[in-house]
């Protein structure tokens, strides 16, 4: 897989307020930007567990973390795509 690195600087407040060194907190915020990404219906479980560093099972396990479902589409309209409804 190749990667590309970004990098943003932080006031170093965030770090006490949270109580996270760089390494925690740089994990935290791809797990984060994953859920919240895969929870808008922008990328896929599989790409989002990619981000988050996370194989699938533990990317589900973040999402109930977060409250998020792991489905992207609700009943009705799974009923619908199977025409019963």
């Amino acid at each position: 897989m190749e990667t590309r690195t970004v990098s943003f600087d932080l006031p170093v407040g965030v770090f006490s307020a949270l109580r996270k060194t760089p390494d925690e907190l740089k994990r935290d915020i791809r797990v984060i930007a994953a859920v919240k990404w895969y929870e808008m219906g922008q990328i896929s479980q599989e790409k989002a567990a990619e981000i988050a560093g996370l194989c699938r099972e533990n990317f589900l396990m973040e999402l109930s973390k977060f409250n998020v479902t792991p489905f992207q589409y609700t009943a009705s309209e799974v009923l619908e795509e199977a025409g019963y409804e």
